[in-house]
């Protein structure tokens, strides 16, 4: 494991050779790699690195990263790659069910623009005010009942450089020696709400795309940055997954709880383990009775959810022994041998 050094305006620590004149920042830097490879200003501009004037505390707690056991992770973006904001709210839970401690964020510098991303201003304890730049941030947990660590990645895509950008991810699963990374999107559909969300993606290769149960996906056309740093992974021989989850476009506004709770679904064909899902059914079922009665308010909207759910159910294809087979296969693998005897 290479030595994170740690970079203040105050002061360089013993070995800080690398010519930093970035001010009041703290960064994570790879000394083997990104040193050789890159010029001393163009390094420190685009490491992977929290500042300390955005992230306060974030390095302290760690001088290296972490050794991790077999770690996945599991990132999303919010804008363009998820509607209704799904794809970020199940990283979101998962980074409160599991307790996930800060582990870096990508200088936002060169990926953002500010004028369609503007930095928040915030208050503290009411009195303190506080300068939040758009980035996207890293996290670590280790799931109860697992044997492995997951690396949580949650951000805004960015505007700028999304090949740079996805090579410092990149940078990152090397170092951190991840061995899967699924990316979650969620996209706007002609399924209508009243029927289950559907779940498309691909994988690394076929057999795990079957294993994961994935419907395979006809779309073609604009991609995001989901799409972009699952492409980038397969072309860097990174095992990769990626879950799409189908969202109303009529009541595409956030939050939707069933797409949230779909992915998590999926999430656990990935990781083998439960995830628990807290009050998720519940917002789930009073978002659908929300929806129900505003839909059925308009004459107009309720025949034209009619039509979506009479082209839904023709299009349904009846699920065959061989699949409802593996579902179960699945849902059992994930609950683990039984203890009671049974």
């Amino acid at each position: 494991m290479t030595r994170a050094l740690v970079c203040k305006s105050r002061g360089l620590r013993p070995g800080h050779e690398h010519g930093c004149t970035q001010p009041s920042c703290i960064g994570y830097y790879n000394r083997t790699r990104l040193h050789v490879r890159r010029d001393a200003a163009r390094c420190v501009r685009r490491v992977i690195r929290a500042c300390e004037s955005t992230y306060p505390g974030l390095v302290d707690d760690y001088d290296d990263f972490p050794e991790l056991t077999e770690p996945v992770m599991i990132g999303a973006f919010a804008g363009w790659n998820d509607a209704g904001d799904a794809a970020s709210a199940a990283v979101e839970h998962l980074e409160l069910i599991w307790d996930a401690r800060p582990l870096a964020a990508v200088d936002p510098e060169d990926y953002y623009d500010y004028q369609v991303n503007r930095p928040i201003i915030g208050l503290t304890d009411g009195v303190s005010r506080k300068l939040e730049w758009p980035s996207t941030q890293f996290s670590v947990c280790r799931p109860p009942g697992s044997a492995r660590d997951v690396v949580l990645m949650r951000g805004l895509e960015p505007n700028l450089r999304w090949r740079s950008f996805c090579e410092e991810i990149l940078e990152l699963v090397r170092e951190l020696g991840v061995e899967t990374v699924v990316t979650l999107g969620a996209l706007q559909t002609d399924i209508p709400h009243s029927r289950p969300v559907i779940v498309t993606g691909s994988s690394y290769d076929a057999a795990s795309a079957q294993r994961f149960g994935l419907a395979r996906t006809r779309y073609e056309g604009p991609t995001g940055i989901t799409g972009v740093l699952h492409d980038a992974c397969i072309q860097a021989g990174v095992m990769a997954v990626q879950f799409w989850a189908g969202v109303p476009h009529y009541v595409a506004t956030p939050p939707n709880p069933p797409a949230t709770l779909a992915l998590l679904h999926r999430l656990e064909d990935v990781l083998d383990l439960p995830i628990p899902v807290g009050s998720l059914p519940e917002q789930s079922d009073a978002w659908l009775e929300n929806t129900n009665a505003i839909t059925s308010d308009d004459a107009e909207i309720a025949e034209y959810v009619r039509s979506l759910e009479e082209n839904t159910d023709d299009d349904a294809e009846t699920p065959s022994a061989d699949m409802i087979a593996q579902d179960f296969e699945r849902y059992l693998r994930r609950r683990g041998p039984r203890t009671d005897g049974g």
